[in-house]
């Protein structure tokens, strides 16, 4: 079965004719308002060099003010025109400049057909192989490569030549199969529609021609059939999980599984809006009935008894870096996959990839628009396929949980065998029988300020008052686990996030174990402290601001830190190299120039 709709991407660098291209394809195929192209005859952009009465190409796809006073492309700009051949053909033309590339990956992902622009007259630019590799990644089935501007060098062949010859060694070693080299210029209409006077050494197919001629059907996932659940549908009597139905089909009748529970059912009902169906198939919106009425909600997903896709906790996948911000592994993040958001770490980075080269390069965090392949572990198992078996099934994004920015785009590689050596016991003997054993509850008391803010003098008197009262405690002080337990790490973003983690980690085993729990550490990013109190129940975790200023504790500087990083031989000290993010929502704040006994009473308060 082929498609009755082909999806086609347009990028590139900024400049290199990508919504002229399409603005010309859109006139000369008929499919823009008249309208619309007398305004792009009249509208011009500042700088604009058309002359008057000219059509602007461009206008027609650049929909955002910004990109009208800036003369690029900013977001994804969706337009769509019928074929020939009785297909409907969406474009997106995506944005070329470096700081977009996120907006250009989430266009690749769905795209059958990629059209990668170079300027003729600039030739090949990082952004043009960065986009490529993209399209090879997100695994669009037909890229285009478009010679653009060749009016600008003469329509000279050997220019054109010399570009594909540059370029192909790069294409094979991504693995692209179906790709194509065209000679054009978008602003005068040569090869676009119609064949070209100006270039006619060139007697291969049109732009146009190009993509009609592209047969692709329905992809053959390897994938089984899976419904992601993104809404439960409540009437009189009924009750129904409503999704898209992706790599296959599901029947009435059929055995299921809702994962990652693991719960097993049949199909009683496939429910449209037009009446019920026998058969969902391949991207149809369903709702659907269980018997029995198993517990499932939104996030889960329902995929054939025989050969469903086991839900896994570990894997390694390829991301492209979309955050402003450095990737910071062992640092909490949102992964979304469909309906479904779990929370996880990336934990090590395998290597980034050189985009001119192909090269594994080693690397300690990908910073914007880098290419990596990681490894990551996931608080709660999830159900996705290798992204090669499956584009909808195999693919997910990270959001970051503070900004609720979309920080990386990821494509599953395959599961660790460690997902499923590693089983999580329980024993008899709870945290709450252990506290009571000793007549008290377990609390973690986290400390958090600047270096000589007092953390350190604060835990060490409120330790000796609990001892004093019986209380069984400890103190997890920052520099004494850097002697032993984090002597590995650094001050680095990353190795911050890395040291709170494991303090977090060593602070939850110590509250299960019914202790009262002291960390004294400076835990300088609101990030990394909010994926220690996610560990903890929220009457278990208490966030203590020691707060003293940079000035006072410059002065009382007793560790000779500050003083080491005026000499600037301490790059990364908090409050002078490196930012401090101050709690928003600290359950206690404590002036650290107050009499130590005054915030231990008030510390003591919150803990009895």
């Amino acid at each position: 079965m082929s498609r009755s709709i082909i999806r086609l991407l347009t990028c590139g660098s900024v400049d290199d004719g990508k919504s002229t291209l399409i603005g010309r394809l859109l006139v000369e195929t008929d499919s823009v308002p008249h309208d619309t192209v007398k305004a792009a005859q009249s509208v011009r952009r500042s700088g604009s060099t058309i002359p008057a009465g000219e059509i602007d190409f461009s206008l027609l796809t650049d929909g955002l003010e910004a990109e009208r006073e800036q003369g690029i492309t900013i977001d994804v700009a969706y337009r769509s025109m019928s074929l020939l051949n009785g297909k409907r053909l969406i474009i997106a033309d995506a944005p070329g400049h470096e700081q977009y590339t996120r907006n250009m990956a989430v266009a690749a992902s769905r795209a059958d057909i990629s059209l990668v622009l170079l300027d003729a007259s600039r030739g090949i630019r990082p952004q043009t192989l960065r986009h490529l590799t993209i399209c090879s990644l997100m695994g669009v089935a037909r890229v285009i490569i478009v010679i653009n501007k060749l009016d600008a060098v003469g329509y000279d062949q050997k220019v054109f030549e010399t570009l594909k010859n540059d370029l192909t060694p790069s294409i094979e070693r991504l693995g692209i199969k179906d790709y194509s080299f065209i000679p054009l210029s978008a602003l005068h209409g040569d090869n676009v529609v119609y064949r070209s006077d100006a270039a006619a050494w060139y007697s291969g197919p049109t732009l146009l021609e190009h993509i009609q001629n592209w047969e692709g059907g329905v992809a053959k996932e390897k994938a089984p059939a899976h419904m992601g659940i993104q809404m439960i549908s409540r009437a009189e009597n009924f009750r129904g999980l409503s999704g898209t139905v992706l790599n296959g089909e599901f029947k009435v009748g059929d055995e299921v599984v809702v994962l990652p529970s693991k719960r097993e059912a049949k199909v009683a009902r496939l429910v449209t809006f037009d009446g019920d169906l026998e058969v969902a198939a391949h991207s149809q919106s369903i709702t659907m009935v269980l018997e029995p009425d198993v517990d499932a909600t939104r996030g889960d997903s329902i995929e054939l008894k025989s050969g469903f896709t086991l839900p896994e906790t570990r894997y390694t996948a390829t991301l492209v870096w979309l955050g402003e911000s450095e990737l910071i592994h062992s640092r909490s993040y949102f992964f979304i996959s469909g309906s479904t958001q779990v929370t996880g770490m990336v934990t090590s980075i395998r290597h980034k990839l050189n985009i001119n080269t192909g090269e594994h390069v080693s690397a300690r965090t990908l910073a914007m628009n880098e290419i990596g392949e990681v490894e990551i572990a996931l608080d709660t198992p999830l159900a996705v396929n290798n992204y090669s078996n499956s584009r909808e099934t195999g693919n997910f994004i990270i959001v970051d949980r503070v900004t609720m920015n979309t920080v990386a785009a990821g494509m599953v590689a395959h599961p660790l065998r460690r997902s499923q050596n590693v089983t999580e016991h329980h024993y008899e003997i709870t945290s709450q029988m252990r506290a009571s054993q000793k007549g008290q509850s377990a609390k973690v008391i986290w400390l958090t300020g600047l270096s000589g803010s007092g953390k350190s003098t604060i835990a060490n008197a409120l330790e000796k008052k609990l001892f004093s009262l019986g209380v069984h405690s400890y103190i997890l002080d920052g520099d004494n686990l850097r002697l032993g337990l984090n002597k590995d790490l650094g001050f680095t973003r990353e190795d911050r996030a890395e040291n709170v983690r494991r303090v977090s980690e060593v602070a939850h085993a110590m509250a299960d174990a019914g202790l009262v729990v002291i960390v004294a550490l400076v835990s300088p990013f609101k990030a990394d402290r909010d994926q220690a109190r996610a560990l903890f129940n929220a009457d278990e975790f208490f966030e203590v601001w020691v707060e003293t200023s940079a000035e006072i504790c410059a002065e009382r500087d007793p560790k000779g830190l500050y003083k080491k990083a005026a000499k600037g031989e301490i790059p990364n000290l908090t409050g002078i190299g490196q930012d401090y993010e101050a709690p928003e929502s600290a359950e206690l704040i404590l002036d650290g120039t107050e009499e130590i006994n005054a915030n231990v009473e008030r510390l003591i308060k919150v803990i009895l």
